[in-house]
């Protein structure tokens, strides 16, 4: 199982994004984990942070978790990611989702379009242009005709892109247009119960491989339990306002976010991740890390090192 860390809090304290995203992702590669994802805020923009770190950090997979696709137009999206692509040489992951219309469409001031119909619409329009083609997508909710050639050279690998599906139309959506779902709040009994079983079956069904289900889990190694429980709920309960993240909180059989933590020693941590990866989790990556400190931040990565060397 692909283990890994997504860091979206990094930027706080820094007198450098960059350089502090490279400093940690280093840390990350030295503690043997997997992969590195990137936060998009509305401040630094995440694949910039993944393409950066990824040509510096040589081993790590980077990638953004996850850009929001409204309103930016699948060709601007994907020559960013075929850049990112040529310069990881080959280790960089798309990671996209819908967004919040309530944060989004005051933000940019145009109508946030049907979700599901512009999903479908936006991977059929971005596929081809990930992958060098000059088709064009005429849509309901999008228009892409691109006039000049769209491959870049280097990147000519697949672009894996990782869409954040939690609901069932997303879910069908991206088993049939996409490589995988990066579900967050998602515990282990939503993940077996519906997740899994919803984009694998449609997956099926359109005669694509077993998609990817990256877990994005809340998890931190700690002595101090009771405090990282307070700043969980301090950090996520923008999250319990939000109905998609409702949904999934409920059938994770929770009643708020911060209640997904996974706090504790060693073994508490490393117990919850195997019952993500026996719900049917591809791969975990985990977020909140640093919520007590630098120091349960790295020993929470020196425990996915542990888990990757006992589990190649």
């Amino acid at each position: 199982m692909e283990l890994g860390v997504s860091l979206s809090t990094f930027a706080a304290n820094s007198e450098n994004v960059i350089d502090e995203a490279v400093r940690l992702a280093a840390q990350a590669a030295d503690a043997g984990i997997d992969s590195v994802w990137f936060g998009q805020m509305l401040s630094y923009d995440a694949i910039s942070v993944s393409a950066t770190v990824g040509r510096e950090v040589p081993g790590v997979r980077v990638g953004p978790s996850v850009v929001p696709i409204y309103p930016r137009h699948p060709q601007l999206l994907a020559s960013a990611a075929k850049t990112a692509q040529a310069a990881t040489g080959g280790r960089f992951r798309l990671g996209v989702g819908l967004g919040a219309k309530n944060m989004l469409e005051p933000a940019y001031g145009v109508p946030y379009p049907p979700p599901i119909k512009h999903l479908r619409e936006y991977l059929g329009a971005l596929r081809p242009l990930l992958d060098g083609r000059d088709d064009p997508f005429e849509g309901d909710t999008l228009v892409s005709r691109p006039s000049m050639p769209t491959a870049v050279p280097g990147a000519e690998a697949h672009i894996p892109v990782i869409v954040a599906a939690m609901g069932p139309q997303a879910l069908r959506a991206t088993g049939e247009l996409a490589d995988g779902t990066l579900p967050f709040l998602a515990g282990p009994k939503a993940i077996a119960e519906h997740i899994a079983p919803q984009i694998n079956e449609a997956a099926q069904r359109a005669g694509r491989s077993a998609p990817q289900i990256v877990a994005a889990i809340p998890a931190v190694v700690t002595d101090d339990v009771d405090e990282a429980r307070s700043r969980a709920q301090q950090q996520m309960s923008f999250y319990d306002a939000i109905p998609s993240y409702q949904r999934v909180i409920e059938q994770s059989g929770a009643e708020k976010a911060a209640d997904l933590l996974l706090a504790g020693d060693e073994d508490t941590v490393a117990a919850g991740i195997r019952e993500y990866a026996e719900a049917g989790a591809t791969a975990v990556t985990l977020t909140q890390t640093d919520l007590t400190g630098d120091q349960d931040r790295l020993r929470t990565w020196q425990l996915l090192g542990t888990l990757k060397t006992a589990n190649p």
